[in-house]
């Protein structure tokens, strides 16, 4: 059974990607945010994952958010609302260049979010990679996890909900 889920080892060109796409947002909201941080699995060092980032830009509040909506727009994002959530507004990208800048550059596929700084979605993406960071035996553990589920379960929904038990459990012992 596949769910079309590819984990793939870990690459420290995901680092890289990283960087020069936070360098692109930044200049574009360069009054709006506070950081921009890398979450989710490509931000563990030795963690297998797919080969998607996750980012969180980080807003001191909620107001400063349609400003924020609208230079996203300019660079070639798009608010999808209905992936959003309190706390936490998903946008996806309108191309392959999204985000655009002078030179046409094809990104690595991502996911941003945009979080205020009290943000509860916000600190479990930032407590879930810190604990992993710091604790390389949980990393092998979750990348088992991962891996096995994308041999046991049908759909991409099983996956997700399969890794949850695993991500409570590391938020329990993170967030004390």
């Amino acid at each position: 059974m596949q769910v079309g889920v590819e984990i793939v080892p870990y690459n420290q060109q995901w680092s890289e990607a990283f960087q020069a796409i936070k360098l692109v947002i930044s200049k574009a909201l360069p009054d709006l945010i506070i950081e921009i941080e890398h979450v989710g699995s490509t931000s563990i060092h030795g963690l297998g994952a797919k080969p998607i980032l996750d980012i969180d830009i980080v807003i001191a509040s909620d107001d400063s958010l349609p400003e924020v909506i609208k230079g996203l727009e300019k660079i070639g994002y798009l608010h999808q609302e209905e992936w959003s959530f309190e706390g936490r507004e998903a946008f996806g990208r309108k191309d392959i260049f999204t985000p655009w800048n002078e030179t046409d550059t094809h990104w690595m596929q991502h996911h941003l979010y945009v979080c205020n700084q009290d943000s509860i979605e916000l600190a479990k993406h930032l407590a879930f990679r810190d604990y992993l960071r710091n604790n390389p035996e949980a990393v092998m553990e979750y990348e088992s996890v991962k891996r096995n589920l994308t041999r046991t379960v049908s759909d991409r929904k099983s996956y997700t909900l399969g890794k949850t038990e695993f991500i409570n459990r590391i938020l329990e012992n993170a967030m004390i």
